[in-house]
């Protein structure tokens, strides 16, 4: 067609590159901003942790270690091989529990694990863009205690302009993001 006769040719390796920038800004916006919130609270007024470079040095170590053994060994290992039929998430892990069969009772504890599991998903999906957001916002106040009154209102306008281009699809979002985190 003339629509695509206009588009210039992309080389594998081009495509493979734009990829993975678009994935890594995808993935910043999944895992990257929970240690911002987790750094935030482990030196707040609760834990009692100074902010010693020993002290930033072993959190900061936490963290990597736990992001590092969370993907390679739960996602890596362990979910990317649980395929039904090139299906996955937790209605397919409920469905390899079960074999193929079908619970007599509706009460089977592999159904209501699976259930539970997709409603935890749900809430997951729901409460997590607004604290990775606010969590990474609050930073303004800490660099300017002045503007604090207006960590909400900017964390709002966020929220709503990456809802607002993430109906045009994730892939947009990594567009946006995936330059930051590759500068970053």
């Amino acid at each position: 067609t003339e629509a695509n006769a206009r588009k210039p040719a992309t080389s594998p390796r081009t495509r493979l590159a734009l990829t993975s920038v678009t994935a890594l800004g995808v993935v910043f916006g999944d895992i990257g901003t929970s240690p911002l919130y987790a750094f935030r609270m482990c030196f707040s007024e609760l834990s009692g942790i100074s902010t010693q470079p020993e002290h930033v040095l072993g959190v900061m170590s936490l963290v990597f270690w736990a992001i590092t053994v969370v993907i390679t060994i739960k996602y890596l290992l362990y979910i990317l091989l649980a395929d039904l039929n090139g299906e996955g998430g937790v209605l397919a892990l409920m469905a390899l529990g079960l074999d193929g069969k079908v619970p007599r009772q509706p009460s089977g504890v592999l159904l209501v694990l699976g259930l539970a599991g997709a409603a935890l998903l749900y809430g997951d999906g729901m409460i997590t863009p607004a604290i990775s957001v606010l969590s990474a916002i609050e930073g303004i106040a800490v660099a300017a205690p002045s503007l604090d009154s207006l960590v909400i209102p900017l964390s709002l306008l966020v929220l709503v302009g990456l809802f607002a281009l993430q109906s045009r699809g994730t892939e947009q979002i990594g567009r946006l993001f995936g330059p930051v985190m590759l500068l970053w």
